[in-house]
């Protein structure tokens, strides 16, 4: 089974509008709060090759961007296959 990791802040609109399209899928994922946690978000910017906006989601360990970058994977009809397995 895929894992699906996406780091993320309580306060932020996009971090909710990315869970909301995952969870619309059915898809289990793992929230990282990096909100007041530098370490966490230290380690989000190490592997987002240092991309320091939230949220930054994570498929099998492979970095698939931003909000905007899982959207235009569900658009172009790339997400689902990524998220087979993480259902």
């Amino acid at each position: 089974m895929s894992k699906v990791e996406i780091y993320a802040t309580q306060t932020c609109p996009y971090c909710h509008r990315a869970k909301r399209l995952l969870e619309r899928k059915g898809v289990a994922f793992v929230e990282i709060d990096v909100g007041g946690r530098s370490d966490l978000r230290d380690e989000m910017t190490r592997r987002a090759d240092g991309r320091t906006s939230v949220p930054q989601i994570f498929i099998d360990g492979q970095h698939v961007g931003g909000c905007d970058d899982l959207h235009d994977l569900d658009a172009r009809g790339k997400l689902d296959p990524m998220l087979e397995r993480a259902t």
